[in-house]
């Protein structure tokens, strides 16, 4: 357990404040000691503990009201009370309240460095299993092959990007994306130069797009781009630049090198108006990229939904 963990201690008895502080700091902890639930709930708000000692009983806002108050906050950290009243209403109430533990005065100092310890080492526990599920969600949402999203979760995040752009007044626009004749890689190569060939197309448009945006493999040499906070044209531009860069690389492994060209749809959504839903989004760019296929390849044919903004008709097919 590291002993450069953080220990806020909210008392308002200055002598209890200085004793629990030097017992703590003593055993290796750094302590930040304050004497109201005030002055805590400032420094919360500075600093990152790792726990909290709060007194029960001090003037002005209480520690039941201060647990309160530290409960609204977004960012969970664990409470120990500490009081002078040893009466089974207030172990229930502040359990209740949210705390951990319960010390009374007067206390053992071994027994509250043992706790103070104890609820440390489950807070370890804590956030290591929050990293490890952390970590297990990624391996379940990115594709292994290009580092994009999979198709597993793609949808909640399109439909989230809908409501903010319903509630936020701005564009967004749903790409397909398609590699023009990909068949032939893998059958005038083989298949580990096609799964290179996916994993550099993977990084091209990672590097392309802004980290408000995001990308996913929709399968095979499918690709799917969601582009948020964009205006029409900047939407159908940005996707014309890709579609250049992609046929402008040159694929290289070994032995093996190919150009390829890739063909796109989009579908945009301009002032976010439109009551759609992600698969809709996801079905018209579908079409549109079909379009653009029939239509020599190597191409980006889009859709406004429901706006009559005028944009660069090389570009764009509207409708009403």
């Amino acid at each position: 357990m590291a002993r450069d963990q953080k220990i806020l201690i909210i008392d308002d008895d200055k002598d209890n404040l200085r004793i629990v502080s030097r017992l703590l700091e003593h055993e290796g902890f750094k302590t930040i000691p304050v004497n109201s639930g005030v002055e805590g709930l400032k420094s919360i708000n500075t600093i990152k503990a790792d726990l909290i000692i709060l007194d029960i009983n001090m003037p002005n806002l209480d520690g039941f009201q201060t647990l309160r108050l530290l409960r609204q906050r977004e960012e969970y950290v664990s409470v120990i009370f500490l009081t002078g009243q040893d009466n089974t209403d207030d172990l229930i109430r502040g359990l209740e309240a949210g705390a951990l533990d319960y010390i009374c005065k007067p206390y053992n100092p071994m027994e509250l460095v043992a706790r103070v310890k104890s609820q440390l080492k489950f807070k370890q526990i804590q956030d290591e299993l929050r990293a490890a599920n952390k970590k297990l969600q990624s391996l379940v949402d990115i594709d292994d092959l290009t580092g994009l999203y999979n198709m597993r979760t793609i949808y909640d995040r399109i439909n989230h990007e809908i409501e903010r752009s319903r509630r936020y007044k701005h564009g967004l626009a749903v790409i397909m994306m398609d590699m023009d004749h990909f068949k032939r890689v893998n059958d005038n190569h083989d298949h580990l130069f096609g799964s290179f060939v996916l994993s550099e197309v993977g990084q091209l448009i990672k590097k392309n797009i802004r980290t408000v945006d995001f990308a996913a493999r929709y399968g095979g040499d499918e690709f799917l781009i969601c582009l948020s906070q964009t205006e029409a044209l900047g939407a159908l531009r940005f996707t014309d630049r890709l579609r250049k860069r992609i046929s402008q690389t040159e694929f290289c492994s070994g032995d093996d090198r190919i150009f390829l060209t890739a063909s796109f749809g989009v579908s945009i959504i301009d002032g976010g108006k439109e009551a759609l839903d992600a698969h809709t989004l996801v079905r018209i760019a579908d079409t549109k990229l079909y379009e653009a296929k029939e239509n020599g390849r190597d191409r980006v044919e889009g859709e406004i939904i429901n706006d009559s903004t005028p944009v660069d008709p090389r570009f764009l097919r509207k409708t009403g």
